[in-house]
């Protein structure tokens, strides 16, 4: 499971992307790229981590379901997912 201070950071980043985005897309229908430049950091939506719900893992993560693959193989193997089934040929 990763640190808590990562995923409170990352959370931190997403509220701070929604709060500046119109600000950000103004600025870019101008082309005021010194207007940018002076926004946080943190704010540019490319700096979000796609982030495990459950653990918070980063890497081997499944947009679709929102799962790090050793999340959703665990609730796969459950039956948990709907749609989802063991492969067998």
């Amino acid at each position: 499971m990763a640190k808590k201070s990562i995923i409170n950071r990352d959370a931190k980043r997403a509220k701070m992307i929604i709060q500046y985005s119109a600000k950000r897309r103004e600025l870019k229908e101008l082309g005021d790229l010194e207007g940018l430049y002076k926004l946080p950091r943190n704010s540019s939506p490319t700096r979000k981590k796609n982030r495990c719900i459950e653990t918070g893992r980063a890497r081997g993560y499944m947009r679709q379901f929102g799962l790090s693959r050793i999340s959703f193989r665990e609730h796969a193997s459950k039956g948990e997912i709907p749609g989802v089934t063991k492969s067998s040929w």
